[in-house]
């Protein structure tokens, strides 16, 4: 599954807020972070994201959600392919502008 830019930027909140924190956000600190209005919405945007395995959570439970270990690396593949493909566009934008 491919994710959305919306449910990238969600991920990617996430998993640095664990890394600086060493617990996970909720979801109304989530939903201030990336400005949405409504905390059932960012709920949505979780629960697809745990459907989709990139992220686990236990019901229930404040702060439980870690990003699925096997859902990692291709997230990190991908991000990478991202990043390749956006300075491959930076060079040639650069080699057409000094051209």
């Amino acid at each position: 599954m491919k994710l959305t830019k919306k449910q990238k930027i969600m991920l990617d909140f996430i998993d640095g807020f664990i890394k600086g924190n060493g617990y996970s956000p909720t979801l109304r600190e989530i939903m201030r972070a990336l400005g949405y209005k409504s905390v059932s919405t960012v709920a949505k945007h979780v629960d697809n994201l745990v459907a989709a395995g990139f992220l686990e959570k236990q019901d229930g439970e404040v702060r439980s959600l870690t990003l699925s270990s096997e859902k990692k690396e291709v997230w990190w593949q991908n991000l990478v392919k991202e990043i390749k493909k956006r300075e491959a566009e930076d060079d040639e934008k650069s080699r057409s502008a000094c051209g």
